[in-house]
């Protein structure tokens, strides 16, 4: 799967050019909330909107210009709960408002999870390197990286295939079919045959920058400890004892649950071709808006990690003085258009939020989506989305995901 398909789509923009309209609406910090009863009106929190279902639907509607065919979300607040879904503009029927979809490196926030649960079992040290569990695995010239620097993304490694010649829009339609283990990945990123092997990006622990590969190695590092395939330990971890029946994760065989939401790309002749169905590699997961939903619920709530484990995820990485770290470039947690602090502990990203709270998730790509999961600490909005998107999207936002983080932070001013 191309490098780019896999980064992470930053929302921050979103969030900074809505100040002066979540303002303008009156719309505040989002706190603790009462919650509505039965058919009563929609009770706010204090301070935060309360959910406007036509402003939700008008964001998540496909407009022209937004390239993409169709989208399903789930928002939530106390006592109140929305779900909707557009058209496919393809085919032209009714998206199901809870269809599959590929969530992409969504599946990170579900790796660790399982190495944090390792971690208090006592069988993975996060501050013992990864090259001491996994000798040989990566070259020597590479410093050691702890299992932590991995998990929070300040190892310094390349990206996933870094180097290799981009793919055209119609060579990745051919590839979306083809499997890739961990060790393809990593072997193929790390000592390539046909280019020079990469070298670090920064020392480990100094600089934070998103990378995919990190967690193609903490893949294989489950493996390594338990002996079971990711599959199995993130299904017997998570997915059996969360009864999360509608998430897969599929291991290489491309055949989609229904109902699911529809994944494209459009060729060099203009024509929308379905790549629902992808081989991926052994991290790729299937989910439904309402299992993505519960399964960061109870993350947050602590159904899944002892606080000690819990509190790695909502951890930014400090240096030596004690200080955040920088982020590596501006295309994640920049701040006025320039490099800023790291915004990612363990498996999550932070996102500030014009009125002072903060959104803790995860975006995901594969091809043809665009998906997000995200959620206050204390559960006071949770949001899930996906965009079955028509070009290659190369981590960016979407225009429809902005408008839905438009609709829930100032409907007023959403336009619908």
């Amino acid at each position: 799967m191309n490098t780019l398909v896999r980064r992470i789509a930053t929302l921050s923009l979103a969030c900074s050019a809505l100040v002066a309209t979540t303002a303008a609406s009156g719309a505040t910090a989002f706190a603790d909330a009462p919650t509505s009863s039965g058919g009563g009106a929609p009770v706010s929190t204090p301070g935060f909107p309360a959910l406007d279902p036509a402003a939700l639907q008008a964001a998540i509607n496909i407009r022209p210009g937004d390239q993409a065919t169709g989208a399903i979300a789930r928002v939530a607040e106390p006592g109140q709960l929305w779900r909707g879904s557009s058209g496919d503009t393809v085919t032209g029927r009714k998206v199901a408002d809870n269809a599959h979809f590929h969530i992409g490196s969504i599946s990170k926030t579900f790796e660790t999870v399982v190495i944090l649960q390792l971690a208090a079992e006592g069988r993975i040290d996060l501050d013992q390197s990864i090259q001491s569990y996994l000798p040989g695995l990566i070259p020597d010239s590479f410093a050691p990286i702890t299992v932590r620097e991995l998990l929070n993304m300040t190892s310094g490694l390349p990206d996933v295939f870094e180097g290799a010649p981009p793919l055209t829009v119609d060579q990745q339609i051919a590839d979306h079919l083809q499997y890739r283990s961990f060790d393809d990945e990593i072997e193929g990123t790390l000592r390539p045959t046909d280019r020079p092997w990469p070298t670090k990006h920064f020392v480990p622990g100094t600089e934070q920058e998103y990378n995919s590969l990190g967690f193609r190695i903490g893949g294989a590092l489950i493996e390594q400890i338990t002996g079971n395939s990711y599959k199995d330990e993130v299904t017997s971890r998570i997915l059996q004892p969360l009864h999360l029946n509608q998430t897969s994760v599929p291991e290489g065989d491309p055949t989609m649950p229904k109902p699911y939401l529809h994944g494209y790309l459009v060729n060099s002749q203009g024509q929308p071709v379905d790549v629902s169905e992808q081989g991926g590699d052994p991290s790729n997961m299937v989910s439904t808006p309402a299992d993505l939903d519960h399964f960061i619920s109870a993350l947050f709530k602590g159904e899944l990690l002892a606080p000690a484990q819990l509190n790695e995820m909502f951890t930014l990485p400090k240096g030596a003085d004690g200080k955040v770290v920088p982020y590596a470039d501006t295309f994640n947690c920049a701040v006025g258009g320039k490099p800023g602090p790291a915004c990612f502990g363990a498996g999550l990203m932070s996102i500030p939020l014009p009125n002072g709270q903060t959104l803790w998730g995860k975006t995901g790509h594969d091809y043809g989506y665009v998906n997000g999961m995200f959620a206050t600490r204390d559960l006071s909005l949770r949001a899930v989305f996906s965009v079955s998107t028509t070009a290659v999207n190369n981590g960016g936002p979407s225009a429809v995901s902005d408008r839905l983080l438009g609709a829930v932070l100032a409907p007023g001013a959403s336009g619908h």
